[in-house]
């Protein structure tokens, strides 16, 4: 189901992310409402691995909104973040006496919003 986007909001994301949902949001909020400026440098100096596919979202939605919408980079603010679940890879592992467990890979949808700052 996609989400409603105001006029000027542009967004981007990134489907079937090998990441769980839960390691995804704990980077994702930490940059939500933040200057697009202030995210990068957030992300840059995060050591979770997924702040890479993170970052890789961010960019595409900023390109987005630079080109398809002629929206500047400097003026844009992070309007809205986050993290659903994609489908569960499931594997299975080896046990004791014949049996077996099942081990759930994760994936993730990672969606960023970005629109102009507004001014007060």
């Amino acid at each position: 189901m996609a989400k409603h986007t105001a006029p000027n909001e542009v967004s981007a994301t990134a489907k079937y992310v090998r990441v769980a949902p839960r390691k995804a949001r704990m980077v994702v909020d930490q940059i939500r409402n933040a200057s697009v400026e202030k995210a990068f440098e957030i992300l840059a100096f995060s050591e979770r691995a997924v702040a890479v596919d993170v970052e890789k979202v961010l960019r595409s939605a900023v390109a987005n909104a630079e080109n398809n919408n002629g929206l500047r980079r400097d003026d844009l603010v992070i309007a809205e973040a986050y993290v659903d679940e994609g489908p569960t890879l499931k594997r299975i592992r080896p046990r004791a006496k014949g049996s077996a467990s099942r081990i759930n890979k994760r994936t993730s949808h990672i969606t960023i919003t970005v629109a102009p700052r507004k001014e007060a």
